[in-house]
């Protein structure tokens, strides 16, 4: 089986191909150069460290080693994405839409589809039910990112390999020093390069910049201070609204006046709902509840809207409009432009996915 390895130079991706090799395969090792553009250019990701161990674990498992530039493709899908999105006022997942477009679409295009299998260090499994191939859960709950290949079709799930995904972090931490791997002990990643290891606020201020607005009190509404731009804050953030008497939590933004609406105490119910409303709903590999799911009828599932280890119990119900969550019990921070991603009842496959409205 020709199989293409995406490396990152961390330790989940190194593993992975040391599995692989354990296995009898002989990956081809590809290194995505991602990073942003603006009037003069592009700006790289600080890769150098990154190449330099990606490339030494081609060598020492004797694999074929490439460097795939994806750039552009970068900036038009995934930087442009959370500009627009950061701009009406949405909570974008960068993470989601660079596994969607970029790891698991530009790369396709250019070079994955020379190969069977495309082969990652994400924390996912693969199973097959009545010979269709679903996205699954990981072993290690905490590192499970089945939320992050939530937009990703049937087409993608199938070349998918997850070498990694039936194991524990620590377990993968063994490996790489039994196999003295030069990552073994890297921390991970913070997220895509931009969200790691540049500045978010710089970001968003070089293609955004600056506009002072009101901070009100959701429940009296008092003016508590001012802000730089409703785009510097998401719908659940506490830090970084610089008021006394808290803490204070952002529960909702009046974009078209650039006011942020804000609730005190650690638990305000102001943050909580139950009623999660989504658009662009569509099932990953099949609707495995077929015609079950008529408008106006309700399915238990389990649920997440946002990457967390624990999962939500409520009912998916399809509208006139499109699908509805309704949760068990109140779910904090619902912010329009995030994923909800839909599990069976068991938490195990992963079915659906939709961006809440």
């Amino acid at each position: 089986m020709n199989i293409a390895a995406l490396v990152s130079g961390g330790v989940d991706s190194s593993v992975v191909v040391h599995l692989l090799k354990e296995q009898g395969y002989d990956p081809t090792i590809f290194y995505i150069r991602i990073g942003m553009e603006d009037e003069e250019g592009y700006i790289d990701c600080p890769a150098e460290e990154d190449i330099e161990i990606t490339s030494y674990i081609a060598r020492k498992y004797g694999c074929k080693f490439e460097e795939v530039n994806l750039h552009k493709e970068y900036w038009d899908n995934v930087v442009s994405y959370t500009i627009e999105s950061v701009r009406k006022g949405l909570t974008p997942n960068p993470d989601v839409m660079c596994n969607k477009l970029i790891k698991f679409g530009a790369f396709e295009q250019k070079r994955g589809h020379d190969f069977d299998r495309i082969a990652t260090g994400h924390y996912a499994t693969t199973d097959i039910v009545d010979g269709t191939t679903f996205l699954a859960t990981a072993k290690d709950p905490i590192k499970d990112q089945t939320d992050f290949l939530s937009q990703l079709n049937f087409q993608q799930i199938d070349k998918l390999m997850f070498p990694i995904g039936h194991l524990m972090k620590s377990e993968v931490r063994d490996i790489a020093h039994q196999a003295k791997l030069p990552s073994a002990d890297r921390k991970d990643s913070q997220g895509i390069c931009f969200l790691g290891k540049i500045n978010y606020n710089d970001f968003i201020r070089r293609y955004l910049g600056e506009r002072e607005g009101k901070i009100v009190q959701l429940e009296t509404g008092k003016v508590l201070g001012t802000h730089k731009g409703y785009w510097f804050h998401t719908i659940g953030q506490r830090k970084g609204l610089f008021l006394g008497g808290g803490p204070w939590f952002v529960v909702k933004k009046d974009i078209d006046e650039n006011v942020l609406y804000v609730s005190q105490g650690y638990d305000p119910a102001a943050q909580y709902g139950n009623v999660i409303n989504l658009m662009g709903f569509y099932f990953l590999s099949k609707d495995i509840w077929g015609e079950q799911l008529n408008a106006g009828d309700t399915i238990d599932v389990k649920f997440k809207i946002r990457h967390t280890p624990e999962f939500f119990q409520g009912h998916l119900t399809k509208t006139a409009e499109g699908y509805r969550i309704v949760s068990d019990k109140r779910v904090q921070g619902i912010a329009a432009g995030q994923y909800a991603t839909i599990y069976d009842n068991n938490a195990h496959l992963v079915v659906a996915s939709g961006m809440i409205c």
